[in-house]
């Protein structure tokens, strides 16, 4: 393995960390949902680095795709507003 796959790999891993953090820990569901498909794509070039390429198209398929559409599906049929809590 090269220098720079190394570092892409690394680039991609925190990239893949930040955005599933942000991901659980966001507020807004829209944010939280682009940072999970974001996480889920990053995952998926991981994959493809490692030379798993079933895996990544497996992780496309049902990561970015089938989650994020779920959870988009149920913000459009709740609503999608947000409610204030006080604390």
């Amino acid at each position: 393995m090269s220098e720079l796959d190394f570092f892409i790999m690394a680039v991609l891993g925190a990239v893949t960390i930040v955005a599933a953090l942000s991901a659980i820990l966001n507020k807004n569901f829209i944010r939280s949902v682009i940072a999970y498909a974001i996480s889920s794509i990053c995952l998926a070039t991981l994959f493809f680095m490692l030379a798993s390429p079933y895996a990544a198209v497996f992780e496309l398929t049902v990561g970015a795709g089938l989650v994020a559409a779920l959870f988009l599906v149920t913000l459009v049929l709740t609503g999608g507003e947000e409610e204030e809590v006080s604390t």
